[in-house]
């Protein structure tokens, strides 16, 4: 990138966010402070009413304006994508949401930036999987969340517990949220549990942001997430399948932790990190006379425990017929 298009781009991300830092900067444009310090005074010397100094952070001064952004083929390209993404992924409302904000986006594009993302438009699809069950849900009460994050606002929601169908109110205040495995969840601190908890947000029936504040100063979300990293154990399962079978497998391998594969003689030799080994046994189960277990022990004993238990039921059921 030349100076000129970094000076423009740095320019934007002041527009971006109230305040700045030097570091942000750097990191972003893979440059180094003192390079940072140099842009700054040149937008400054250009006209650019920049606030702040060195070790503090920097903003632009209330009231200025930029002309409209004026965005790259494939920066609308990306837009038009996430969107695609939103709409699948999210609630009725943050989608509507989402779309609204992509059209004052479009609003602002060139003519032939309108024509590019008119053209593609139809090409650009988001496909659940056939063995994914997933419907989207009406509500998910995703802007309210956020609302609640950005003002440090307690929310009374109205939850369903997955484990016990227990449905309880709950004041909560909210950290942050995510999505995993076509669910988005909310993690907050529950003055019900007075602990740390994690709630899948189409299980809240109702949520209410309310007028109270909270003082409390919470981790930051990627601390809860590392966490939920660390305590997973993962186990590494290494099998060896026949060639003609590996085909079939598709995405499958992916969701039961597929790691690696290498050739093996007449058989492909795979390497899996699965997070249940249950799960991986039942899994194999439907490919296991194509296959063999080359590690841990305990898989091969668990699917013959599996495979005892169920001879045991079709021979009870043959005797019932006869």
């Amino acid at each position: 990138m030349n100076r000129i298009d970094r000076l423009n781009a740095i320019l934007i991300q002041l527009q971006s966010k109230r305040l700045v830092k030097a570091q942000e900067i750097a990191d972003k444009f893979s440059i180094s402070l003192r390079t940072v310090y140099r842009d700054i005074r040149a937008l400054e010397e250009g006209g650019v009413p920049v606030i702040g100094e060195a070790g503090m952070g920097y903003q632009l001064m209330e009231g200025y304006k930029l002309p409209p952004v004026m965005f790259t083929e494939d920066e609308a390209s990306a837009l038009l994508t996430a969107s695609k993404l939103m709409q699948s992924m999210s609630d009725e409302k943050s989608s509507t949401h989402y779309t609204s904000a992509l059209d004052k986006i479009k609003a602002v594009l060139r003519m032939h930036e309108k024509d590019h993302i008119a053209e593609i438009d139809e090409h650009v699809a988001v496909i659940a999987h056939p063995s994914v069950r997933y419907q989207k849900p009406a509500e998910l009460h995703l802007p309210k969340l956020l609302k609640g994050i950005a003002s440090a606002s307690v929310l009374d929601i109205l939850y369903t517990s997955l484990e016990k169908n227990e449905t309880l109110q709950r004041k909560v205040e909210p950290v942050g949220i995510y999505f995993q495995s076509n669910y988005w969840y909310l993690i907050a601190w529950c003055r019900l549990r007075n602990d740390y908890r994690n709630f899948r947000t189409d299980c809240i029936k109702k949520a209410l942001l309310t007028e109270e504040k909270f003082a409390k100063e919470h981790p930051p979300l990627q601390n809860f997430v590392n966490l939920m990293s660390a305590k997973k154990q993962l186990q590494k399962i290494v099998i060896d399948v026949e060639r003609n079978m590996v085909k079939y497998f598709g995405e499958q391998k992916y969701y039961n932790g597929f790691v690696e594969q290498e050739d093996a003689g007449n058989y492909v030799r795979m390497t899996f990190l699965s997070g249940s080994i249950i799960g991986f046994a039942r899994w194999f189960m439907l490919f296991g006379d194509h296959a063999k277990i080359i590690e841990p022990l305990e898989l091969n004993n668990l699917i013959a425990e599996i495979a005892e238990n169920i001879l045991k039921k079709i021979s009870v059921s043959s005797m019932l017929l006869t």
